[in-house]
């Protein structure tokens, strides 16, 4: 069984909402404070921050309301994801010189973790609710 059939329109949104707090933390907190090490602005790691932060409680709030017609709110957060994945390769590309090899791996590693869970979103809709509670 996929992992996206496991995955019910209910506990999407919770994934999603973990994952989006869990990004907010380590870039809010944890690359701020060693911000030397990865190269990333600090602004720009407190707006990556708050904009996680936002999608996590969007996220949460969708949980929380269980809504009937779920697919359009997990459109919007799909879609949203992808945009955060675009955002940060250009902010990536823009600060590239003074990333260190592990701001470079951090950020790589988010985009290609949040590209998966798009992944799995977009499955998560394509099933049409049949087989989700």
């Amino acid at each position: 069984m996929r992992l996206y059939e496991k995955l019910t329109s209910r506990n999407i949104f919770l994934f999603d909402g973990i994952g989006a707090l869990a990004s907010a933390i380590l870039l809010g907190h944890v690359l701020v404070r060693f911000q030397s090490y990865i190269g990333m602005p600090t602004r720009i790691l407190i707006i990556l921050a708050i904009l996680a932060l936002v999608f996590a409680l969007y996220s949460f709030t969708i949980h929380a309301l269980k809504p009937k017609k779920w697919t359009s709110f997990l459109r919007i957060i799909a879609i949203t994801n992808l945009a955060y994945c675009l955002l940060t390769l250009i902010l990536t590309m823009i600060y590239f010189d003074s990333l260190s090899c592990l701001g470079i791996s951090y950020f790589i590693i988010e985009i290609i973790v949040i590209l998966t869970l798009v992944r799995i979103e977009f499955s998560v809709m394509q099933s049409g609710g049949t087989q989700i509670t």
